[in-house]
């Protein structure tokens, strides 16, 4: 199978070829699923809880800006007023194992873009697989600057706001295990996936389905659509929004950049390939 040319294989050939990619993706992520689940002590109580803590650096970092501009937060209090419960049987190990295949994920993910470049990179030319070679490298930082924003900002920001959102004083904020998880695997995981969008519209314009024109002309409707995101993915006050949406908006012109130098190399390409004709 792997010494065939790509022109000469099957519809069923290239199946089997992404089912042995998949099969080793999904090896790669219990690998490394099962060293985070031996470790889960250390990766909840350190990483996971962490934000529950208000010693956590970015409570630490808003309380003295809060102190400095002289304003009233919550984040400059004693602790989070939240209690963790489980209350079902299989809550605490159920959480133990999606946290294991997030971690699996996350930590594994520069293998799992190497595996589905590994399937993609045989229908690319040379010269395209030769300047496409820091594909692997900066996807990866991108998705981990992503992961970082997520834990750093978003779950900290969502945490305190709604530990701290009261209907009435009558009312304890006792939170299932599985839904304070759910809330820091979903700002985790969706920021990572956010940060690739440079990535996705490079590919999306090599193929031709975006252009640079495309992102400038629907640019004041992907500001409301990223808005909309922001209000989605954190609580709902402007400034956690406006902490969100600015990066979002950076990297949406940093994709505009790179569309624009995606065309430009393919215009030079037909120009030179005109040229030598």
């Amino acid at each position: 199978m792997a010494n065939k040319n790509v022109n000469e294989m099957s519809f069923l050939d290239h199946l089997e070829e992404l089912r042995w990619h998949l099969i080793r993706i999904v090896l790669g992520i219990v690998i490394i699923g099962t060293i985070v689940f031996i470790s889960s002590g250390f990766i909840f109580d350190s990483i996971i809880f962490a934000p529950l803590n208000m010693s956590f650096p970015t409570y630490d970092f808003l309380c003295k800006a809060a102190n400095f501009i002289n304003i009233e937060t919550t984040f400059c209090g004693d602790k989070i007023p939240l209690i963790l419960q489980n209350r079902t049987m299989a809550g605490q190990f159920s959480a133990d194992i999606w946290t294991a295949i997030l971690g699996g994920f996350i930590i594994g993910f520069p293998y799992i873009i190497f595996e589905l470049w590994r399937f993609i990179s045989p229908a690319l030319h040379s010269n395209e697989r030769k300047h496409s070679r820091g594909f692997i490298i900066i996807s990866s930082i991108l998705f981990f600057i992503g992961v970082l924003f997520g834990y750093y900002i978003i779950c900290p920001l969502s945490i305190n706001f709604l530990a701290n959102y009261k209907i009435s004083n009558l009312v304890d904020n006792q939170i299932d295990i599985s839904s304070y998880i759910g809330l820091v695997r979903a700002s985790v995981l969706a920021s990572g996936l956010v940060f690739e969008l440079p990535i996705i519209i490079y590919f999306l314009t090599k193929i031709g389905l975006v252009t640079p024109q495309f992102l400038k002309k629907y640019r004041k409707y992907a500001l409301v659509i990223v808005l909309i995101l922001s209000a989605i993915i954190t609580p709902p006050d402007v400034a956690s929004q406006i902490i969100v949406a600015i990066p979002i908006l950076v990297l949406y012109q940093v994709s505009i950049f790179i569309s624009k130098v995606v065309v430009r190399n393919q215009r030079k390409k037909e120009k030179q390939y005109v040229q030598s004709r």
